[in-house]
């Protein structure tokens, strides 16, 4: 392997890495919002639950990319990369707050997620084939983004 694969690979890896954490961030962010919801947003909870699926199954496909191209895993929430990540400190937030307020936040999380998929897939590091493929990831969560803007909208 060349010294320019093996900084494309180290780069394609960290950015892997950073989009696994959003995911970690993102399971984190709707287990505790299950968690704090009030009964009468209990309606959410198969919303939130579905989400939380799937950003196991796009991490489980993100980990394996990582490991074709022979890197190791991160298995924290948010730190500092090559992406911006955000997402809410859910269980300060949630606390007392009105359906509204916690889609908005719910929002806000899912408006990092897709800044973080547009900052990957701008990458001329990134390969082709994982484009498509970020690039199709971007898509679902862009839907889930529309899902949670669609109930903050009806909750104004």
């Amino acid at each position: 392997m060349n010294t320019s694969t093996t900084v494309v690979n180290d780069f394609t890896i960290e950015v892997l890495n950073d989009l696994i954490q959003i995911h970690n961030d993102r399971i984190t962010g709707y287990t505790k919002a299950i968690e704090e919801l009030k009964p009468e947003d209990s309606d959410l909870k198969p919303l939130f639950a579905d989400l939380i699926s799937e950003s196991e199954s796009i991490k489980a496909s993100l980990i394996s990319n990582v490991q074709s191209a022979g890197g190791s895993i991160d298995t924290d929430t948010t730190a500092s990369g090559k992406i911006y990540r955000a997402w809410m400190d859910v269980k300060a937030f949630f606390t007392g707050h009105t359906r509204h307020a916690v889609l908005a936040s719910c929002e806000g999380g899912e408006d990092a997620a897709q800044k973080a998929y547009r900052t990957a897939l701008e990458s001329d590091d990134i390969s082709g084939a994982l484009k498509t493929e970020l690039a199709s990831q971007q898509q679902t969560l862009r839907a889930s983004h529309d899902r949670i803007k669609a109930l903050r909208d009806q909750a104004a």
